[in-house]
C-alpha cells in the first residue's frame, strides 16, 4: 500500500509539473485550463489508487502510476476530438451554406443581413457562427474585424479563403454574389478531394480486415471440416475392422 501511495504521489507531481517542462506551449494556455488538467490528474490518480486496493501487487502499482497521467492528458484528447468533429461539420456544411448566403445576397440583403438570415434558417454550427458575425456588426464591430475573429477562431483553410475573399470583395467593390459562388465551388472541390482521400484510405483497411479476420475464419472452417472428415473416416475404418 505504501508503494502504491508513493507511486501515485510521484505520478501526480509529474503531471502537475508538465506545464513547467513545456513553457513555450502552455504559456499560451489559460490558467484555468492548466488547473483543470491538474485537477483531472489528481482525481484520476485518486481513483487509480482506490482501484489499486482491489488489484494484486504490481498491477496495483501500475494502475496507481498510469491513472494520473491518463487523467492529465485526457482533457487534451477530448478537446482534440471535439475540434476534429467541429472541423468535419464545418467542411460538410460550408458549400450548402455558401449557396444560401449567395441567394440571400442576390435577393438584396447586405452581407451582414445575409449572414444573419442564414443563421436563422440553419441549425448548423457554422451558420450560428455567421449569425454571431452579424450580431457583432449590428453593435458596431467592423465587418472585416468580425470576419478576422471568425477566421482565427476556426483556423480552417476553407474559412481562411472565405473570409479573405469577402474582405477583398468588400474592399475593391467586387460583386459579393460572384465571390460566394466561386467559394462554394472551391469548397465542394475540396470536400470531393477529401472524400476521395478517405475512400483511398478505406481500401487498405478493408484488406487488413479481410486478411486478419475473414481469411483465418475461413481457414478455421475448412480445418474443422477436414478434421471432422478424418475423424469420420477413422471411425468408419474401425467399424469395418470389427
Amino acid at each position: 500500500m505504501i508503494a502504491e501511495g508513493l507511486a501515485f504521489c510521484a505520478a501526480a507531481a509529474a503531471a502537475a509539473a508538465m506545464p513547467a517542462l513545456r513553457p513555450g506551449r502552455l504559456r499560451r494556455t489559460r490558467t484555468i485550463g492548466r488547473r483543470g488538467r491538474t485537477g483531472a490528474a489528481l482525481v484520476a490518480g485518486a481513483a487509480g489508487l482506490l482501484a489499486g486496493l482491489l488489484l494484486p501487487g504490481r498491477l496495483a502499482l501500475l494502475v496507481a502510476v498510469v491513472a494520473p497521467v491518463l487523467g492529465y492528458v485526457a482533457p487534451d484528447i477530448w478537446r482534440a476530438r471535439r475540434r476534429a468533429e467541429h472541423v468535419a461539420a464545418v467542411r460538410r456544411d460550408l458549400p450548402a451554406l455558401l449557396d444560401l448566403l449567395g441567394v440571400a445576397v442576390e435577393a438584396g440583403l447586405s452581407l451582414p443581413g445575409a449572414l444573419a438570415e442564414v443563421g436563422r434558417r440553419s441549425r448548423a454550427p457554422l451558420a450560428r457562427s455567421w449569425a454571431g458575425i452579424a450580431a457583432q456588426v449590428a453593435v458596431g464591430v467592423p465587418l472585416a474585424d468580425a470576419l478576422e475573429a471568425h477566421r482565427r477562431e476556426l483556423r480552417i483553410p476553407e474559412i481562411d479563403s472565405f473570409t479573405g475573399a469577402l474582405v477583398r470583395a468588400a474592399r475593391h467593390g467586387a460583386p459579393i454574389a460572384d465571390t460566394l459562388a466561386a467559394q462554394a465551388r472551391e469548397a465542394r472541390l475540396v470536400r470531393r478531394r477529401a472524400i476521395q482521400v478517405e475512400a483511398a484510405r478505406a481500401g487498405p483497411k478493408m484488406q487488413l480486415v479481410v486478411a486478419l479476420l475473414l481469411v483465418p475464419s475461413v481457414m478455421l472452417l475448412v480445418a474443422a471440416a477436414l478434421v471432422a472428415a478424418l475423424l469420420d473416416g477413422d471411425a468408419a475404418g474401425a467399424l469395418a475392422g470389427v
